[in-house]
């Protein structure tokens, strides 16, 4: 059984920084590439950022260009998401998610997914 188990979320207040982590356990997923989405309240879940397999590549959405970086482990079974200059539009529960073929920016595309963690930035 595929787990995905995201940490590091919390409390901020505007203009602070989080770390975000998943942690893959189970079948092997370090060969394929992981995303990271989020849901805020009343909202759909959005793309947030993606990374390939090999880490050598990535994707952002326009609204945290700049500000996120995601990056994978030296291991590969971790991913993370750093996030910067966080604002309050950003509060929303934050979801990682893997899939099977290339790197994508579509939910639809991510077959195995995370319970999400919740990240609140209080102005």
């Amino acid at each position: 059984q595929v787990q995905l188990v995201e940490s590091g979320g919390g409390l901020v207040q505007a203009g602070g920084s989080l770390r975000l982590s998943c942690a893959v356990s189970g079948r092997a997923l370090s060969a394929y590439p992981m995303g990271w989405f989020r849901q805020a309240p009343g909202k759909g879940r959005e793309f947030v950022a993606a990374i390939t397999w090999r880490g050598g590549g990535t994707s952002y959405a326009d609204f945290v260009k700049g500000r996120f970086t995601i990056s994978r482990g030296a291991a590969q079974n971790t991913v993370y998401l750093q996030m910067n200059s966080l604002k309050p539009e950003d509060t929303a529960v934050y979801f990682c998610a893997a899939r099977l073929g290339g790197m994508s920016n579509s939910e639809a595309a991510y077959k195995y997914w995370g319970q999400g963690t919740q990240v609140t930035v209080s102005s």
